[in-house]
């Protein structure tokens, strides 16, 4: 029974939830507890059904002994009724043997007891482990499924530069941008200014001469404007 109690000790006070948040894959390390608490929970019923039955049994044999000296001292009643003494003296001596027997009965069957009110802790703590890793593993894996997938693009991007490509590309487009800009000033500046005196030139030259109406207009517009 100590055996037992100490090789499971570890469950009774492990904080597995603690031990989860910190592990480096907790995906992992939740199958790996619960492979191990179901093993160990087959082992924990089987050693509490036995030590259930222990305690059982002592409590029955107590039961037993108890009955027993009630018996013998009903037959030393009897015995003396019947005037002998000498076997009521025989009843007794039983049943103060009995009731050195009863003390240690009843010592067993106070660890056969506790070891079975501590076998059914580990039992009912086991199972209340296993039920709320087992709610948690769902939890836990599609955290580590969205994780590994964010690990994976983040990977992906790395391996393909989207980073310094969308860098690069900005650059390019700067520099094609840039070299627009200096397209446009060079065809401006390679395009030849008009000469003003050119243009007089053409326009008196392909002018005909003003008629007198012209110049009357012309006269009249510079009087009434008093130039």
């Amino acid at each position: 029974m100590a055996g037992i109690l100490e090789r499971f000790k570890n469950v009774m006070e492990a904080n597995i939830h603690s031990m989860l948040d910190k592990a480096e894959d907790p995906e992992k390390m939740i199958d790996q507890y619960l492979r191990n608490f179901e093993d160990d929970l087959g082992t924990v019923k089987a050693e509490t059904a036995a030590v259930i039955a222990e305690q059982k049994g002592s409590q029955r044999r107590v039961g037993e002994c108890e009955s027993e000296m009630k018996k013998m001292e009903e037959f030393a009643k009897k015995a003396l009724l019947a005037k002998n003494e000498a076997d009521a003296r025989v009843f007794l001596q039983k049943k103060d043997h009995l009731k050195n027997e009863l003390v240690s009965l009843q010592k067993s069957h106070k660890i056969a007891e506790a070891d079975a009110e501590k076998m059914k802790l580990m039992h009912d703590k086991l199972n209340a482990e296993i039920e709320e890793l087992r709610g948690r593993r769902g939890e836990i894996k599609a955290k580590m499924k969205v994780a590994k997938a964010r690990q994976q693009i983040s990977t992906t991007a790395s391996k393909i530069g989207i980073g310094t490509n969308t860098s690069m590309f900005d650059e390019m487009n700067e520099k094609a941008q840039r070299l627009m800009d200096e397209a446009d000033a060079l065809v401006e500046l390679n395009t030849p200014k008009e000469d003003n005196l050119q243009v007089l030139t053409d326009k008196y030259e392909n002018s005909s001469e003003p008629t007198v109406d012209v110049e009357d207009d012309l006269n009249r517009l510079k009087s009434e404007l008093g130039l």
